[in-house]
């Protein structure tokens, strides 16, 4: 049971931590031969890059790491209850889509029901924060934001889910970002939640790194966005500044910008936004020569960096937070411009 002291809290997000990675570690093995029992395989094609069929559906056991350290490292309040209840939602979303191919509109109505329950919770955006003012009540926007932001959350994880260890890394890196800001401001809530995460994501990576034994599936991928999502929304009980939006914004920037980055691409050659292209960046990495581990480390690292980033916003000053973030955005674009990212697959073969 997680205490409001910090001695003890500071047990609980490590226990939180420790158990979610031992649990998704052991188990992962076992979901494995579950999901090829099931036939839950995710087989190649021209946008992948495995060439062999692949047991999906390794979600299950970051899932199951996260619920049962939560369960053994803290009280589970009537907050904590929605958000388990909405992850539990996405993940048999998941589930059904790794087993039969849910259509897009499914797939999203998927979302925004888990999105709903998080609402009926009462978790929600109530206000923004205006970096130039005060803070921006929602009123009765607040619905249809949290949704908007739980749902974009939820795909951006799941579209960044291309390479090998890519989604369980990253999201990794994002969650320890997001922790050390709410450890740094006494957040233990939020603080025990994404130890769980992160330790569970840990857990099934070393499983999931090139050359990956499982994929996590949308299972997976929709869960630790979903995930991230609500767990960001927790924090703007007490922050608007800070752990609520931009820190997550700024954590999980590579795949923020990645599913951006596509839509504009997609949108200036004339393709339809939802059509799947082999334009995103893991793609153009491994299209200038990188392997697959070289791309998803460097990726690592980027991620990294914007975890940094994300702390170091909550030690500045607003206007030091905005000229981080402006400065990160010219970087982000100029090199996704360098390497080719805004251009279509095809006009990049062609030049």
């Amino acid at each position: 049971m997680l205490a409001r002291n910090g001695v003890f809290s500071i047990k609980a997000y490590v226990v939180a931590f420790t158990i979610a990675l031992a649990v998704a570690y052991f188990i992962t093995p076992h979901i494995k031969r579950f999901a090829i029992k099931v036939g839950a395989l995710d087989a190649p094609d021209a946008r992948k890059v495995h060439t062999s069929p692949i047991p999906r559906m390794g979600g299950l056991a970051i899932y199951l790491g996260f619920v049962l350290a939560v369960l053994a490292s803290m009280h589970v309040s009537r907050d904590v209850l929605g958000l388990l209840l909405g992850g539990t939602v996405i993940l048999i979303v998941g589930i059904i889509d790794d087993l039969m191919q849910l259509p897009a509109k499914v797939k999203l109505l998927g979302q925004i029901l888990a999105a709903i329950v998080l609402v009926m919770f009462n978790i929600r955006i109530e206000w923004l924060t205006n970096p130039f003012g005060d803070m921006v009540y929602l009123n009765y926007l607040s619905i249809p934001v949290t949704i908007l932001w739980v749902v974009s959350l939820t795909n951006t994880v799941n579209l960044i889910d291309g390479l090998d260890g890519l989604a369980a890394g990253v999201s990794t890196i994002a969650s320890i970002a997001i922790m050390l800001v709410a450890v740094e401001l006494n957040f233990w809530v939020v603080a025990v939640l994404t130890a769980a995460l992160a330790g569970s994501a840990l857990g099934f990576l070393q499983h999931n790194f090139n050359p990956a034994k499982i994929f996590m599936g949308d299972t997976g991928s929709m869960f630790l966005g979903y995930m991230l999502a609500a767990v960001s929304i927790l924090g703007t009980v007490k922050s608007a500044a800070t752990i609520a939006l931009v820190v997550p914004i700024v954590a999980l920037g590579l795949p923020i910008m990645d599913t951006a980055f596509a839509i504009i691409r997609r949108y200036s050659s004339g393709h339809p936004i939802f059509e799947p292209d082999k334009g995103h960046l893991h793609h153009r990495l491994l299209a200038l020569g990188l392997t697959q581990k070289q791309a998803v480390l460097l990726m690592y690292i980027i991620s990294g960096c914007l975890g940094l980033s994300a702390i170091a916003l909550t030690e500045v000053n607003q206007a030091y937070g905005v000229m981080i973030v402006l400065l990160l955005l010219v970087l982000a674009f100029l090199g996704a411009k360098k390497i080719g990212v805004l251009k279509s697959p095809d006009s990049v073969k062609s030049h």
